[in-house]
This record gives C-alpha cells, structure tokens and sequence, in this order.
C-alpha cells in the first residue's frame, strides 16, 4: 500500500509521500525500460502526488499537466499563438519570426530544456528560467519526472496520438518545421499518467505503458498515514490520537465494504486525512452526539435522494 499524507488538498509539493515496495519497483520498471508508468485506482490514493515526490526526491525538474476535455496531444509538446500573430502580422505588415509564437509544453521542456528556451534555435535570446517547472530553481538538473493527469478525462484520440512521440522522443513542430529531441546529455524522463477509469483506454496506448493500481488502504496503513500527517503537522501522537485515527480507519473500511450504499466511487485516504482534521479541530470523538455527522460529511458522503 502507497501511503500519502497532506496538509490540506494536496499542495502537490512532493514534501511527504511514502513508497511502498511494489509501486517503487514499478518506477524502476517504467526506468529501466524507457516507457510512462499509468497509476489508476481510487480517487484521493495519491496517484498524483507520487510524480512530485520522486522529482523533490532525486533532485529533479518536475512538470505537470492537467488534462481536460479540450486538452489536445499537441499541448503536451506545444502551444502556438496564432491570434497573436495575426495580430502582430496586421500592425508590423513584415515578416515575423514564428518561434516567437511558438509556448513549449510540458514534454518540449522535459526532452529539450536548451531547445525549449530558445524556441528550437529560432530566437536568439536564451529564456533563463524554465517556466513550467513546478520547483523552479531549487532543482536544475539535466533529469525530470512528468505528470500527465488524469488523461482519461482526453477523447481517446489524444493517448494514441502521444504515442510516437513518446516511444521515439522526437516530435515536429507543425507551424515552424523545427524537430525537437531529446538532447544528448538530458536523462530519459519519467512520465507519469494517472487515469480515474472514467474512460476506457486504447489498447495500443495501454501497451506502451508500465500500468500499476494502488490497493485499497487496510486500517493499519491508515493509521500510519495518520501518525505521519500528524508529525507533519507537528502534532503530538498520544493515546487519545490514536485511539481517534483507528476509530474513523475503522469506519472508513466499513463504508468501503458496506455494499449496500451502491457507491459509485469508495472513500480513499484523502477522506480519511479530511475526518481526521474535522474531528481534531472540533473535539468530535467515538460517542459525541456529531460523530455521525461529522462521518457522513466526511466518509460516507451518501448521495441526495431526490425528493
């Protein structure tokens, strides 16, 4: 079991997460073997915060992505600003230099950091910084971990159209004609994609990843997640602390195994972390008139019925 812990919704800062045997020995997997690592299971197990961790961990570059409906596989590569252009082209009536136009995205930066500033070599002024990396200069390595999330939320075109450009790590730009490659002295990145298994996959697709799926969490995973958020938080791990992180790890299994809700998606260790920040911060226990409530807002969260 992967156990996560944050302050709060995840700040996605890679500050504490802890590995479990088997998903580190699917990151080496996807290492060893050049491909991305795909991570389903439940929502709020931490599938997007492992990318983060690895790259604070090992010192290296971090991007993510979001995916959403409208996202395209080109935004993964790069962006181009063609009103800006056209806009430019109405008031200068001279001939424009299209890298000027042309945004890097996630995987141009992660292959190419040296191309990506300078637009593939078509601007002469070298960019310093490295917008998209989410830790900025406190890690300027030659080496990056990517975060492709919830790429299920894509039309299934999208997964197969990043498929050549991820075997081959090479893609061309359409507008300029610049190729992109990875750079000799730049280390393979690890890319992770999560999906929540609202969309089927392509098969293709599916193939070309190393696919892993956190487990459900067992009480005494939780109560671990528990003890470490609470020493993140810097608060003191005492029996009446203990005693209320078993009680909602326990009532949290219940509800997962509880089949008579028809749930259409099992409260994961994010609800947990949530019961356990309400409890503390109301003084709500085993026994306290709002413990029920306190566990339907938090743990249960059974839908409406309409009326």
């Amino acid at each position: 079991m992967t156990r996560f812990v944050s302050r709060g919704p995840d700040p996605r800062d890679g500050r504490i997460y802890v590995l479990s045997q088997e998903l580190q020995l699917a990151i080496d997997v996807a290492l060893a073997t050049d491909r991305p690592l795909l991570l389903s299971g439940d929502p709020g197990s931490g599938k997007s915060s492992l990318a983060p961790f690895y790259a604070r961990e090992k010192r290296l570059r971090y991007y993510e992505h979001v995916v959403t409906s409208r996202t395209q596989a080109t935004d993964l590569l790069w962006t181009f600003d063609s009103v800006r252009r056209l806009g430019d082209a109405q008031v200068h009536r001279g001939r424009l230099n299209d890298g000027a136009y042309v945004n890097p995205g996630v995987l141009w930066w992660s292959l190419a950091p040296e191309s990506a500033r300078t637009r593939g070599g078509l601007l002469q002024d070298v960019h310093r910084h490295d917008p998209l990396n989410r830790f900025h200069q406190e890690h300027w390595t030659r080496g990056a971990v990517v975060l492709i999330d919830e790429i299920d939320k894509a039309d299934p075109d999208v997964p197969n159209s990043l498929l050549v450009p991820l075997g081959s790590q090479e893609f061309t730009i359409a507008e300029t004609g610049t190729t992109v490659r990875r750079e000799p002295d730049v280390a393979a990145p690890l890319i992770i994609i999560t999906t929540n298994g609202e969309r089927q996959l392509p098969q293709a697709f599916l193939r070309r990843c190393v696919t892993y799926t956190l487990p459900g969490p067992s009480p005494e995973d939780l109560v671990q997640i528990a003890r470490l958020h609470l020493k993140h938080e810097g608060v003191a791990w005492d029996n009446e602390t203990l005693d209320l992180a078993v009680a909602l790890a326990d009532e949290l299994i219940h509800v997962r195994e509880n089949e008579r809700l028809g749930r259409e998606r099992l409260p994961s260790t994010a609800e947990y972390l949530d019961a356990l920040r309400a409890c503390r911060e109301l003084n709500v226990r085993p026994g306290h008139p709002q413990w029920p409530l306190v566990r339907s807002l938090t743990l249960a969260k059974s839908p409406q019925q309409d009326g």
